[in-house]
């Protein structure tokens, strides 16, 4: 691997103790601005660019020399440094405020407030109050320069070269924002002075912060473009901070890279904060932004033409900022700074800025060399505390040559060395291109500070125990009691419902893992149990359900369910699902005996092979009798002695490319909805193997697929369709993916009842539409609420074929049927049932509300034609 070095020495506040905090603030705040003015140049000014109205920064001011090709632009946060020259003087704009000329003198101070005053008819522009008629693209010298700087990409697209490698390396802090000196006046920093001097200075913000994680990591990139293929391979990484005080700690670091990915303006679209956004160098930006040539100004040895771009409709998702085009024939960007205007629809982000940096290499192209992207966070207005999140890139070492076959072997796309997580210091010092700060550089220490507090064990397995809705039994742990939200519940049987659950991690054992819980209904007197084993063939490094899951699993089961519960997303025992809109009397149980193969490849596709052997009796309103005999009405809550068995066979693929997991202690999650999914799954029974009562064929496929409408939000299609091949009773039928709980469920139906619809063959549409406040952001008093609005439309077609509908009469008497339960209706398959949802979410940043109506078969009489759900989701 090539030696790459660099320094970017970073400035930080070292305070000496806590008795003279006040004073030791206020002098390290000036000795930082000292040494900032200082580093680069004995003369320089530095200073802030404000709202003369509101006193609020203005970012990306430009701040000019005119006539000396000398330039800086202000920091999203108004923040800019310019070097001094004596009998200059420089102009001061930004978009929508009066331009001010300062000269400089004797008399100019080192650092200067320069407060802009609103340009009334500029501002109208900007804000999309006055006629679309103030700005034009026809004729529009910005458009025309943006036109050729889009046509010119594909000539230098890094991808025309047979090959290319270059190194990487990131690093990656996460620190708690805008710290005041009244806080660190106060415990716990006025008592712990181990803690506040983990407090600096953040040099891109100015602000106090307090750093509590840090992730490095190191890899090379390598193309090919014929045959096309890229592998990225991870030479080193290493993580300290709070995520290592949980098990799924890499939560952290896999959320926060996946939301502020690295952004490439040559795309078309941008992904980041997990949606996608217009790029302005691209030919739908053209139409999607507003440009300004500034000026015309010198970066090093470079000419540039300086470019100020924001979006036509400021709430819309799209950026502001500045672009700084080559005047020479490449129109390649050599600079560019980014942010999100204030006035977006995004939760969560308090601002964000891109910064980065090409630089030519000796054969003449052109390359990325920096890439920093600094967010401030902020949960909840009512919460003062924020975060920081510091994505600090640099790209070095590019190369052109051949690159050997071997790189390229295999499907997937990153590959880790083996030692990557075990580096030395030497590597690190060798690689580390930005050097971590005071604070980066103490967090070990720093963390065996915060274990050394007293009651710290207590209020970190509090913490665990809500995050990650599971208890530890030990350090390390070989145990977890979870999940805790299955502890009580209730159902229509049970009444009152215990249960206790268990697992092992893969600190016991990292291939061979036990789950399995324990439960008890108070009201029925009954025991249920769960008991799996499962081995992994990969090594796993908490649970088996880590990706790629290969495992071989072996279930015991023995409990009671609704036959809706299989289409809950969680747990069927959630305390927060058991709060039912219609009482779900309608209830079996099972013992079920279950072998499973499941197999995931690296490149998106997943096979699962099971065999499985189950016993059901009836409860409640259900009945297994057959009709060969005289139907007798037999419901109760202690069983109806009536049983149901089938031993089958299933295969199940699914394939969904480019996929980003999330693991936690329950399940792993998708945080990556933007590639298509396939899934097909073929089911068969069988009579007389292992008790089995039925032969049968049973099969399903789905497609889903998110299509992303710029700033018209999001909108997603599932499609389903299933058939049961074969003559089977009403359990083996295919019933609606019905949801009976106020909490919303995805991919189901709201206002079916449990078994409303029988049917052995059936499709299923499933649109919804996010407009992610499209329309309530122009409401004048709405869009101060910040509510997203969001439609759907569900409809499903089904049919129920003469051999499997108890109702006709041919069928009476037959020995291999089951009277239906009451309630079922048969489908008309030329009319579908259609339900229509309006919901607001985003309120209060977590809770959303959805109003469903009921379209069709609204004449049967336990339909019901409208309802409200409720949810709890958080989303940028």
């Amino acid at each position: 691997m090539p030696s790459v070095r660099a320094a970017a020495v970073q400035q930080c506040l070292h305070p000496a103790c806590a008795a003279a905090l006040p004073r030791l603030l206020l002098v390290a705040w000036l000795l930082l601005s000292c040494l900032a003015a200082g580093a680069q140049q004995p003369a320089q000014i530095t200073g802030v660019v404000t709202d003369d109205e509101t006193g609020d920064s203005i970012e990306f001011a430009s701040i000019v020399y005119k006539g000396h090709d000398i330039a800086t632009i202000a920091n999203a946060f108004g923040q800019f440094t310019i070097p001094r020259h004596e009998g200059w003087n420089i102009t001061v704009s930004a978009v929508g405020y009066k331009a001010r000329i300062i000269p400089i003198n004797g008399r100019t101070r080192k650092r200067l407030n320069i407060a802009l005053k609103p340009d009334k008819r500029q501002l109208a522009e900007v804000t999309i109050k006055s006629s679309k008629s103030r700005y034009s693209r026809k004729n529009n010298p910005a458009v025309e320069l943006m036109k050729r700087v889009v046509a010119a990409k594909k000539k230098t697209d890094l991808a025309n070269n047979d090959y290319y490698q270059y190194n990487k390396y990131e690093k990656l802090t996460l620190s708690l924002n805008d710290l005041t000196p009244t806080q660190l006046e106060k415990p716990p920093f006025s008592k712990k002075p181990w803690l506040l001097n983990q407090v600096e200075v953040s040099p891109y913000t100015n602000k106090l912060i307090l750093p509590v994680s840090v992730d490095e990591t190191v890899s090379q990139k390598f193309y090919r473009k014929s045959p096309r293929d890229e592998k990225t391979v991870i030479q080193g990484q290493t993580s300290t901070g709070i995520n290592d005080y949980f098990q799924t700690g890499d939560i952290i670091n896999t959320v926060v890279k996946d939301v502020f990915t690295d952004v490439d303006l040559y795309l078309d679209d941008i992904r980041i904060l997990q949606r996608p956004f217009t790029s302005p160098m691209s030919e739908k930006g053209i139409g999607f932004y507003r440009f300004y040539i500034e000026d015309t100004l010198a970066i090093g040895q470079d000419s540039c033409i300086h470019l100020s771009f924001l979006p036509n409709n400021m709430q819309d998702m799209g950026f502001r900022g500045d672009l700084y085009i080559l005047k020479d024939s490449t129109l390649h960007l050599r600079r560019c700074q980014l942010t999100i205007p204030k006035q977006s629809n995004v939760n969560f982000v308090k601002s964000l800025q891109v910064m980065q940096e090409y630089d030519r290499l000796p054969d003449g192209q052109w390359v990325l060399t920096t890439d920093d992207m600094i967010t401030e966070l902020e949960l909840f207005d009512f919460i003062t505390a924020g975060a920081l999140v510091t994505r600090i890139t640099r790209y070095s070492e590019y190369a052109f040559d051949e690159v050997p076959n071997k790189i390229f072997k295999g499907q997937k796309k990153e590959v880790t060395v083996a030692d990557a997580q075990m580096r030395d210091k030497k590597f690190w010092e060798e690689y580390r291109q930005v050097e971590l700060t005071r604070s980066e550089n103490s967090m070990d220490k720093f963390m065996q500070n915060i274990e050394n507090m007293k009651g710290f064990k207590y209020v970190l397995f509090g913490l665990k125990t809500l995050f990650e809705n599971s208890m530890e039994t030990g350090n390390p742990n070989y145990v977890d009691i979870c999940p805790i939200n299955t502890v009580v519940t209730r159902n229509y049987v049970d009444g009152w419902r215990t249960r206790l659950s268990a697992k092992t991690t893969a600190n016991l054992n990292k291939h061979f893992f036990l789950s399995g819980y324990y439960a008890h209904g108070w009201g029925s007197h009954r025991n249920y149990y769960d008991a799996e084993m499962t081995y992994s063939l990969n090594a796993k490094k908490y649970l088996p359900h880590e990706f790629p899951r290969r495992t071989l699993t072996i279930q015991a089961s023995q409990d009671i369910i609704s036959p809706a519960d299989r289409f809950m997303e969680s747990d069927k025992d959630n305390i927060f699902v058991a709060l039912k809109w219609a009482e779900t009397n309608k209830m079996m149980t099972y013992n079920r005996q279950k072998v499973s193969f499941e197999y995931e490849t690296n490149w998106g596709l997943k096979v699962v092979a099971s065999g499985k052997m189950e016993e059901n009796e009836a409860f409640g309103n259900m009945s297994f009798q057959t009709m060969n005999r005289p139907y007798v009405p037999n419901f109760n809550k202690t069983g109806n002695g009536e049983y149901l068995r089938t031993t089958e066979a299933s295969v199940f693929l699914r394939y969904a490319p480019g996929e980003t997991y999330i693991n936690n202690k329950l399940r792993r999650r998708v945080i990556n909805l933007d590639a298509p999914v396939f899934s097909v799954k073929h089911t068969m029974g069988f009579n007389g193997v292992l008790g089995g009562d039925y032969n049968f064929h049973h099969t399903e496929a789905q497609i889903f697929k998110r299509f992303w409408l710029n700033s018209w939000g999001k909108f997603d299609i599932d499609v389903k369709a299933g058939i049961q091949w074969d003559q089977v009773p009403y359990p083996l039928l295919i019933m609606p993916a019905s949801n009976p709980s106020y909490i919303q469920q995805p991919y189901t139906f709201s206002l079916i009842n449990t078994m409303e619809f029988l049917n052995d063959r059936y499709a299923s549409l499933m649109l919804a539409w996010d407009l992610n406040g499209k329309i309530l952001n122009r409401i004048p008093l709405a869009k101060k609420l910040y509510w997203r609005e969001y439609i759907g439309l569900r409809m499903l077609w089904g049919d129920l074929s003469d051999k499997n509908n108890a109702y006709l009469p041919e069928n009476a008497g037959s020995p291999r049927l089951m009277y239906f339960p009451e309630g079922v209706n048969v489908m008309n398959p030329n009319r579908p049932y259609m339900e229509m949802a309006i919901g607001v979410h985003n309120i209060f940043k977590f809770f959303r509300v959805e109003w469903v109506k009921r379209l069709t078969y609204k004449d049967l009489p336990t339909a019901p034609h409208w309802g409200m759900r409720y949810g709890v989701s958080l989303t940028f």
